[in-house]
């Protein structure tokens, strides 16, 4: 069955969410109060970079399946469902802002009152939230919304930028919470088209629908720093993190993914999510003492690699040349949120270095932030001449295999700082580089 479906924020997932519902034959609106934004969407043109995306959305919009607005009363008015894809940035202690979610709330609850619709709506926070956020949001629909039949249901995304549209089509799982059978009826109806090869969908009670996604993330993020904190172990020792890495991995039980050891993790995710679900179980009386430590490992991280380089140059890289490949907190996005790069590039500024940087996408993110004081190249190797140093931030595929005699002969020095252990020690070695990674013997 085809529904109409309203989504109210076009960020990462709400733009990827209603693409992908449009993809698969549903009437999709999309909401936000950027006009620029939303004149930009109706043209055809993503506002951020994820593979796939352009086409599918010229795609639906060429089809009428989808559409963008900046007025909220329509999507309340026609919409079977209403996905909320609102912001929930870290507040003060970590906490999850939901200011932007009560506000759509309590908008849409206000919207509802005048409009006096006649079939229930069903409002589905698609946003990461604490757990109670689905009460709240019922509480306010129960308080403003008259006589409207209003179902709030938690429906957490498990999306990975880069990957986001097929993780969309393609889902590992849906989660629903909700304790009702209707809007569980019509969801589970509205995801099917998504999980033809087999991929459950589970239906929680709102609660635990929410923890599931903090609890996923937080474990994710775990693993990461898991490997990251064994990678100074493995340095100091003379170990190789790459060699632990495959003979853990090859173990059933732990598996492959999210062992590799590097400069830290980043983006709109783990971070906040981490620091999220800390803080609201302290609120609760409960320390989540391993998940606590994931955060402060990931920091030690990224401020320990940043400090190895200026070590490297006996604490001061005054009228030194630093280049920087990749600036997006993982390949195959242009989103530089909580970005280990931005941290390094802090620590080679405050050490009186002069910045060259290359990405293939994030470039336009990076220099909002710090306009001037970058050096923008045009590709890699125009970031690597003159170089006294090179730092890998960002394993883009372009980057795994450059021409070595010729970066060498770009560089001032011959050294490099690799954050995400792209290259082979012997090939450093043969080509004659200074070469440090994360949890790998040196090549001096």
């Amino acid at each position: 069955m085809s529904y109409k479906i309203g989504i109210v924020g076009t960020g990462y997932v709400g733009l990827v969410t209603g693409v992908c519902l449009a993809e698969v034959g549903h009437t999709v609106l999309c909401v936000d109060i950027d006009a620029e934004k939303i004149r930009q969407l109706n043209s055809g043109h993503p506002v951020i970079f994820e593979k796939g995306l352009a086409p599918m959305l010229r795609r639906n919009l060429d089809a009428g399946r989808i559409r963008f607005t900046t007025h909220l009363e329509t999507a309340v008015s026609d919409s079977d469902v209403l996905m909320f894809c609102l912001p929930t940035p870290p507040g003060a202690g970590g906490a999850a802002d939901l200011r932007a979610v009560m506000d759509v709330a309590a908008q849409v609850a206000g919207l509802l009152k005048s409009l006096n619709r006649t079939h229930p709506l069903i409002v589905v926070n698609r946003s990461t939230v604490p757990v109670g956020t689905a009460q709240k949001v019922r509480d306010i629909f129960s308080a403003q919304a008259g006589d409207s039949t209003v179902y709030v249901v938690s429906n957490p995304e498990f999306l990975s930028e880069g990957y986001a549209i097929d993780d969309t089509m393609n889902p590992s799982r849906v989660v629903i919470g909700t304790s009702d059978e209707y809007p569980a009826t019509v969801l589970t109806d509205l995801y099917q088209p998504f999980v033809q090869t087999g991929a459950p969908i589970f239906v929680f009670d709102e609660r635990s629908a929410e923890v599931t996604k903090y609890a996923a993330n937080a474990l994710l993020a775990t693993k990461i720093s898991f490997m990251n904190n064994l990678s100074e172990y493995c340095e100091t020792i003379g170990a190789d993190i790459d060699q632990v890495r495959l003979g853990v991995g090859a173990e059933p039980r732990i598996g492959p993914q999210f062992l590799f050891a590097g400069l830290g993790y980043g983006g709109s995710c783990f971070p906040k999510d981490v620091k999220a679900i800390v803080n609201d179980a302290e609120q609760h009386g409960v320390a989540l003492q391993i998940v606590k430590a994931v955060h402060e490992v990931n920091t030690r991280q990224i401020h320990r690699f940043s400090q190895r380089i200026i070590n490297a140059f006996g604490g001061s890289l005054q009228g030194k040349t630093a280049a920087v490949w990749g600036l997006a907190f993982k390949p195959g996005t242009d989103d530089i949120r909580e970005a280990p790069s931005l941290e390094v590039i802090n620590a080679l500024i405050d050490a009186k270095a002069s910045v060259r940087v290359y990405d293939p996408e994030a470039h336009l993110n990076v220099k909002k932030i710090y306009g001037a004081r970058l050096h923008y190249s045009d590709d890699h190797y125009d970031a690597a001449m003159g170089a006294d140093v090179l730092i890998i931030a960002t394993e883009w595929p372009m980057f795994r295999n450059p021409d070595l005699p010729k970066l060498r002969e770009l560089m001032k020095q011959p050294l490099i700082f690799d954050g995400r252990n792209i290259f082979q020690l012997d090939k450093m070695r043969e080509h004659g580089f200074e070469y440090h990674s994360v949890g790998r013997p040196s090549v001096v």
